[in-house]
């Protein structure tokens, strides 16, 4: 293959693809026509569900650059194949050639390097195009996205600055006549058609009829919920996607036009009162509060402010071009609400637009919805094997009666339905609507507990969970934080801790300002909102915050936009007045602070920092608070007290929560518009250390509890926070997350700087008991590595590794072979970026881990996407990212989820089992009445599947989950020894008992063939049986359905669905007992009760319907006999299996080791004899320079 053939597009990121060219054959194109023809139009289909073969059977290989279809691949563990039709897209009806049109809207405000020169680029690709393409551009569309030609790189790229449809995200509703084409050519209804096809050639109308009703039913219910779904998409969407935005023109002109057509680097208004964004921008002037609850799940308001200047130079040389998610304090993103807009002097509050459509981040959220990845389960991979043996064990039928029909000199026609008969028998129709049963009462259970879910498959996945990931604050611990106290530095010291920081001796000082100023809270509707961090602290010091209203600002040309000051009882009150004159003067006792510019909490920088100046100060002040290490090394190392960090360690070692405040005096030359353009770093330095303020986050009250049950399920539990580590690690100890014994080894990782290759430096953090030198490790306290019974038990080791967000990323990009090692003992995570928490789901993943993720919501939409059970605390419409959401926001709701998927679980085995078996029984009885040339009635096929496998199969499912979770777990596929023994030994106990009353009846002294003048019962009964069938008899001469047989085979089989329905009907210790399940008893002991009477005290009118004939009532009794040891036998032996089967397998494989499937306990079991792990404290482990890219590192012991 030649490389030029093969491309990839969207490299690196999430749908990365491969793509191939193909050019339309004319020749292979006539061959399939005829194939198509000769298959009657099953080919069509085939090649309809595979578009690979599609596009190869009717397409040449060609250059990228000259195909007229491409094929496209993930590169994903799915590989999925796509194909898609090259469009043309003619140049002379874009209007690109206005020298003017993108300059001009990027030369106003400040962020010029956003685009750089696009007029110029734009220019020189459309000459290029109109030399090479006559004006036109090659296109295809793939997931709502459209890719255009690109000669400079030689491949299809995404929306390069060039082309720009219409800003929508577009949710078309399909048709339901177009949905209905979509269900109607699934594979499996074309097999129920074929079926039915073949049963009305049969004369088999009522079971057809039957049929077509489930699957008219089925498909109805099917079209029904996917239209819904996509309404409401469609919906949400479409509620505000066409707005009237104002955009600025060329001379500040002002043009009103609809969202719909707004394009990257149009500079739009805000306005006032807010809008609902239409599209991603950049704000180059003023501030906004924004709602982003749609896309975070964060409730709390958000503060923008405008995009800084990168440089003095307009070009940037070098300085960090926009970026939406390095920027994102700065960027409005589309589907946020903008509550309220700030501005200064009458300037409008402008944004310069930089994604529309698809490629805005709701566009994007919308097409992970439209098109999301196919979920990867055992259980559905196994039932395609599952029915890929059915279908061998159909061909072996059609086989065997083509030449028993052959050798018995059958016609032709009868052979060629009944062989194809014989497959319709085995793969029952009957079977997805059986699994779905499950699922969708497990659905059902989960809502009454508050439990949503917008992807039902994954409930089933939920059954498998062995780890669970949970943010901290919010999901853990309380929301809210409560201010436990300060601790205030002076003269490089630290003082006592002081709890109530309202009062009149700090009022006036530098602490109490940061803490009135260094927030980013906002009055709405006249109420105090922000981050709730925030608001603990403004509240905790009594200060009055008020906002500048829309007339002062346009008043006043400096106007502060934001003042806060202390209330009057807070003031020392000034000396009264020797006369009113002097009233005036005392006007400066009024003490404001006003804060003149903001630079919002980075969760990348771990700060914030205000300008502010108190009424009548000629200096400014700059205030700044964050995370206590970065404050520190922002400080002056002078002023940094000496016990800084052991004064840290013992609040964090608490799980206290720990700010540190800085200030410092600016200069006085530094004037309020400079101030407006100055940068964050220029403002960030040389500051004064002040102090910490000291938060507590309480953990919830339900949490120790319900981390102690998933520890006893053998659950592991990780804390994935982005708080700090020392506070995390405490947290994860009082939450019982890690035992007061274990060790706790903190791994910190290094990039490789000066020429230095990355290293890892290993701590061990004291435990409950301080250490009286850090350093002093006694070498009993090192982890002990000890032998477990169970490989499931390795989770419970008695140490734990602990890291921070950095330390991670040089980890998975340096040490990739020690990844795996960190993840089988990595509890806590700490100062977890969101793309980090979504990067520790896969890398546990990669070791086998079926993961679950428990989160507030907020920051935690790509880690509960990328789980396998991703549960959201939040009700807000972010929860559209997770596929299950709690109504209550506690963490309870994790081991119930467990719970019910574990039951929805087995239930599917169950199902799957019992199906099996049906298919089998049935098989082997048609099977078993070929040899003789007859069949099944056609009432005796719908007895036994509407009356008793749909009841059996639909009441089976409704056994709720067991009421507590227990450390053993659900096997994960169908391809297991213990399963498969117990179905195979079910078929052999099946198989034995309906050949055993086959071949009986045949011994029996008043046998005989069959025939309507036939009398093995007493003569009165006879008289009835003659008269009634004359009229029959060449229907009974045609399919030879009445015989002793036939009505043996049938009893016989009726009884084993029942007893293998009971067998298969687990209980405990995943679901309740199946004599909980009324419904279910209540049928079977129904259709027990039915069988058994028309067995033993035949009805005149039932035996007519069901073609069954008379038989001598010792006969009655023998087939009684039969079906109660069949019960006994098979209940006996499915218990059995259950009881001893892992331990006989076990035992029976004993003599090879078997190597565990999961990696995780492979690994753990090369960990156990490992003498280099766990790392000893104090060492150090450097990446090999040399071989980086293997991921090899060695370990240096540092003395």
């Amino acid at each position: 293959m030649d490389k030029e053939e093969r491309k990839i597009i969207n490299q690196g990121q999430e749908d990365e693809m491969e793509i191939y060219g193909y050019n339309l054959s004319r020749w292979k194109l006539a061959i399939v026509s005829l194939g198509v023809i000769c298959t009657g139009g099953f080919l069509l289909l085939l090649l309809y569900w595979m578009p690979e073969w599609r596009v190869k059977a009717t397409c040449v290989r060609a250059a990228i650059k000259d195909c007229e279809v491409v094929l496209l691949r993930t590169t994903d563990e799915f590989k999925t194949w796509f194909c898609a039709k090259i469009r043309f897209l003619s140049l002379e009806t874009h209007p690109f050639s206005s020298p003017k049109s993108m300059s001009d809207k990027l030369s106003i405000g400040r962020a010029v390097c956003l685009i750089e020169n696009p007029t110029e680029e734009n220019r020189q690709e459309i000459s290029k195009y109109s030399q090479t393409e006559s004006q036109q551009i090659r296109y295809f569309t793939h997931h709502s996205i459209k890719y255009f030609w690109n000669d400079n790189i030689h491949n299809f790229s995404f929306l390069k600055k060039l082309l720009y449809g219409i800003n929508e995200i577009a949710v078309k509703v399909p048709s339901v006549f177009k949905l209905l084409i979509k269900e109607v050519l699934n594979p499996f209804y074309i097999f129920q058609l074929f079926s039915v096809i073949l049963w009305c050639t049969d004369e088999y109308y009522y079971y057809a009829l039957a049929i077509v009703v489930m699957s008219i039913v089925s498909i109805v219910t099917s079209l029904y919920s996917i239209r819904k779904q996509y309404v409401m998409l469609h919906d949400m969407v479409a509620t505000h996607s066409t707005v009237r935005v104002s955009v600025c023109r060329v001379n500040e002109e002002m043009e009103e036009i609809f969202s719909t057509d707004l394009v990257p680097g149009d500079v739009v208004v805000i306005p006032l009162n807010g809008i609902i964004m239409p599209c991603d921008a950049v704000l180059i002037n003023g501030t906004c509060i924004v709602n982003e609850s749609m896309l975070t799940g964060e409730s709390v308001p958000v503060t923008k402010t405008n995009l800084p200047n990168p440089s003095v130079d307009v070009r940037g040389k070098g300085d960090e071009l926009y970026n939406p998610e390095t920027h994102k304090r700065h960027t409005l993103f589309c589907g946020t609400t903008v509550i309220q807009t700030r501005f200064y002097t009458g300037e409008f509050v402008k944004a310069i637009v930089v994604r529309t459509g698809f490629s805005t981040s709701k566009g994007q959220l919308v097409r992970s919805i439209l098109y999301p990845k196919p979920t990867d389960f055992k259980l559905y991979r196994d039932a395609y094997l599952f029915l890929l043996c059915l279908v061998a064990v159909a061909g072996i039928g059609f086989i065997y009666t083509i030449i028993n029909s052959i050798l018995n000199e059958v016609e032709v026609g009868i052979i060629i339905i009944e062989s194809l008969d014989i497959i319709t028998i085995t793969v029952p129709p009957a079977l997805p609507a059986a699994m779905t049963a499950g699922i969708v009462y497990a659905q059902r259970r989960l809502k009454k507990i508050g439990i949503f879910c917008i992807s039902p498959q994954r409930i089933n996945i939920c059954g498998q969970l062995n780890l669970v990931c949970f943010d901290k604050t919010g999901t853990l611990t309380e929301d809210g934080l409560d201010l436990w106290g300060i601790q205030r530095v002076e003269n490089t010291r630290f003082l006592l801790p002081e709890e109530n920081v309202c009062n009149e001796m700090l009022v006036k000082s530098q602490f109490v300002a940061c803490m009135a100023t260094c927030h980013s809270l906002t009055k709405i509707e006249g109420v105090l909102s922000g981050d709730p961090l925030d608001l603990k602290m403004f509240e905790a010091i009594g200060w009055i915050l008020e906002e500048a209203t829309e007339e002062e600002t346009a008043l006043h040309n400096r106007i502060m936009p934001t003042v806060v000051r202390p209330p009057k009882q807070l003031l020392p009150e000034s000396t009264p007045a020797g006369n009113q004159e002097m009233e005036l003067f005392e006007l400066p006792a009024i003490y404001e602070i006003g804060i003149v510019r903001q630079f919002p909490f980075s969760s990348a920088l771990q700060r914030m920092s205000v300008v502010a100046r108190v009424l009548g100060d000629k200096k400014m002040d700059a205030y700044m608070k964050g995370a206590p290490e970065v404050i520190a090394s922002l400080c002056k190392p002078e002023t940094v007290p000496v016990d800084f960090q052991k004064v840290l360690e013992d609040f964090t070692k608490q799980g206290f929560r720990v700010i540190a405040l800085a200030h410092r005096k600016l200069e006085s030359k530094l004037t309020w518009h400079k101030v407006q353009n100055i940068s964050r770093d220029a403002i960030e330095n040389n500051m004064d250390f002040m102090g910490l303020i000291i938060m507590q986050n309480k953990l919830k009250q339900e949490t120790p509890a319900v981390l102690e049950d998933l520890h006893k399920a053998n659950i592991r539990t990780v804390m994935v926070t982005g708080d700090n580590m020392l506070t995390a690690v405490s947290v994860a100890r009082d939450c019982g997350m890690i035992l007061p014994q274990d060790k706790v080894i903190i791994a910190e990782a290094l990039p490789p700087k000066d020429g230095k290759v990355a290293k890892i430096n290993w701590h061990y953090a004291d435990s409950l008991t301080q250490c009286s030198h850090p350093s002093a490790i006694d070498s009993e306290d090192i982890p002990v590595k000890l032998v477990h019974d169970s490989l499931e038990d390795l989770q419970m080791t008695r140490y734990h590794f602990a890291m921070n967000g950095k330390s991670f990323s040089v980890i998975l990009e340096h040490f990739q072979d020690l990844v795996p090692k960190l993840m089988l003992h990595g509890t806590v995570f700490a100062r977890m970026a969101p793309d980090q928490k979504t990067q520790l789901i896969e890398a546990l993943q990669n070791v086998d881990y079926f993961v679950g993720m428990c989160g507030d919501g907020a920051n935690d939409c790509g880690a509960l996407k990328r789980a396998h059970g991703g549960i959201s605390l939040s009700e807000l419409e972010a929860s559209v990212a997770s596929p299950f959401t709690s109504k209550t926001p506690s963490i309870s709701c994790v081991p119930n989820l467990i719970r019910e998927g574990r039951a929805a679980l087995i239930t599917s085995f169950c199902v799957f089992k019992f199906m099996a078996l049906y298919s089998i029984i049935q098989y082997f009885s048609v099977t078993l009445l070929y040899s003789i040339l007859s069949n099944l009635g056609d009432f005796q096929f719908l007895f036994i599947d509407l009356a008793i496998i749909l009841v059996v199969v639909f009441t089976m499912s409704l056994n709720p989950a067991w009421k507590e979770l227990v450390p053993q777990r659900p096997p994960s596929g169908l391809i297991s020894g213990a399963l498969l023994f117990s179905v195979l030994s079910q078929i052999i106990i099946s198989i034995g008992f309906q050949s055993l009353g086959f071949f009986w009846v045949k011994q029996q002294p008043w046998y005989e063939v069959w025939h309507p003048e036939s009398d093995a019962c007493n003569t009165t009964r006879s008289l009835f049986w003659n008269s009634s069938h004359v009229d029959n008899e060449t229907e009974l001469d045609e399919h030879n359905i009445k015989n002793y047989e036939n009505t043996t085979v049938f009893f016989i089989s009726s009884f084993q669905y029942l007893i293998v329905a009971i067998a298969f009907s687990k209980g405990k210790p995943f679901r309740q007992p199946c004599y909980k399940n009324y419904f279910f008893v209540f049928s079977v002991i129904f259709l027990y009760a039915f069988i058994l009477f028309i067995m033993l005290y035949p009805v005149a009118s039932v035996d007519q319907v069901l073609e069954i004939v008379c038989v001598p009532y010792q006969w009655r009794i023998t087939m009684l006999i039969i079906v109660l040891v069949n019960a006994f036998v098979s209940i006996t032996v499915e218990e059995s299996v259950d009881r001893w089967g892992k331990c006989c397998l076990s035992w029976a494989l004993g003599c090879r080791k078997k190597t565990p499937k999961a990696k995780y306990m492979y690994l753990a079991q090369e960990l156990l004899v490992d003498p280099e792990w766990p790392p000893k404290p104090q060492t150090t482990t450097e990446a090999k320079a040399l071989v980086r890219e293997n991921g090899s590192c060695q370990i240096i012991t540092i003395t």
